[in-house]
């Protein structure tokens, strides 16, 4: 019913992602977004409101909201306001925006490392010093270091979640998203948490929980961000929002925001209002074909000597450690095998690699073909 092994051709379509390495044999598989035709229900819904031909100004719909309301309600158990949500066209705005609003200057922004590079960047951006907390793996899962946190956090006004962790993969589970809560609440930190992926589970035993559900001590301090863009491949279109049940914190928001952040698309609104709506089976399917894709990069790459692939819960996006392999660039290593890949470093650990699997089977597979032969000749030159 949906074919998710169809190739389509995105190269001539200023594709970000294929532009990247246009007129070479290169396999793109780097920037977040996937290789799928979005919901039919999103395209049908998209072409209806084109062939009305006016585009004006224009707000999240009534329906919009309500799918939302009803969204973390059947989903997270999660009874949310309609004036909780702020609407915004990207994330990482959000992010920014967050930090300029709640963080004073002399006090540190903590950021996950690695995690998602506007994460590091965006303490920067806005003039606040940053406290990078080291995430370490833990029976297989990325975690962040508590005993470093609990240091942290007496300096700091904000600290930047990533939850499911990107680029690691991690879902947190309740007690370890309580243990985070218990150190903010002490220290008196705004959590800003980025539940960009929280759609896209691939282990049947994990279970998402927004940050601010938690309870009633946790959402008095923190801005959940999410979005349909990940979950059915409609980043282009720019629509996210922000859920803060705090009213002093959703004002500080909307001042910080003033004169400085554009309006949602009314495109990327009725995007987001038909995902939401009819995008479910879609997402299902989508799931059970991302599962396999993640299966066959561990099975594929996991085993070779130099490589280790930790558990992945949760994304399209494979962390890759490759620094057994001795590699002096990886990236330019695996380019010049024709597989285009994230740079670590991009996300604050350069031993390793970051591979989206958002793709159609076929074209994975012939990627990690080349990158299996590119890991076979790496590993003779170490020898040698």
């Amino acid at each position: 019913m949906f074919d998710f092994d169809k190739q389509i051709d995105r190269r001539g379509t200023n594709s970000l992602k294929w532009n990247k390495y246009k007129d070479q044999d290169v396999i793109p598989l780097w920037v977040a977004d996937t290789d799928f035709m979005a919901p039919q229900g999103v395209i049908d819904a998209l072409q209806q409101r084109i062939a009305h031909g006016v585009f004006g100004y224009s707000r999240p719909s009534p329906r919009l909201i309500e799918l939302i309301i009803e969204r973390m309600q059947q989903r997270y158990g999660w009874k949310i306001e309609p004036e909780w949500l702020l609407f915004m066209p990207g994330v990482v705005p959000g992010l920014n925006f967050g930090i300029k609003a709640w963080c004073r200057p002399e006090q540190h922004v903590i950021t996950p490392n690695p995690v998602y590079y506007p994460f590091l960047h965006a303490p920067e951006y806005n003039d606040r010093p940053v406290s990078l907390l080291p995430m370490q793996l833990v029976n297989d899962r990325w975690l962040p270091d508590f005993d470093t946190f609990e240091q942290q956090a007496k300096t700091a006004d904000v600290l930047l979640l990533c939850n499911p962790h990107n680029p690691g993969g991690t879902v947190f589970t309740r007690e370890e998203l309580e243990r985070i809560a218990d150190i903010a609440i002490r220290n008196d930190l705004v959590v800003i948490s980025d539940e960009i992926h929280c759609d896209l589970l691939l282990e049947p035993n994990v279970k998402h929980i927004p940050f601010a559900s938690l309870s009633p001590e946790a959402a008095a301090r923190s801005a959940v961000l999410m979005a349909p863009s990940k979950t059915f491949n409609i980043a282009g279109l720019c629509s996210s929002f922000a859920i803060i049940p705090d009213n002093r914190l959703r004002f500080k928001l909307q001042q910080a925001m003033r004169g400085l952040m554009a309006d949602n698309n009314l495109i990327g609104l009725v995007a987001a209002e038909a995902a939401y709506e009819h995008g479910e089976e879609w997402l299902q399917a989508q799931l059970e074909y991302l599962r396999g894709n993640r299966d066959l990069v561990a099975s594929t790459l996991g085993q070779l000597p130099g490589i280790k692939i930790a558990k992945l819960e949760a994304t399209y996006l494979a962390w890759i450690d490759v620094s057994g392999l001795q590699l002096d660039d990886p990236i330019a290593t695996f380019e010049a095998a024709g597989v285009g890949l994230s740079p670590g470093a991009q996300f604050g650990d350069k031993r390793f690699v970051r591979l989206n699997f958002g793709c159609s089977r076929e074209l994975l597979q012939k990627a990690l073909d080349r990158m299996v032969k590119a890991i076979q000749s790496a590993r003779l030159v170490v020898q040698q």
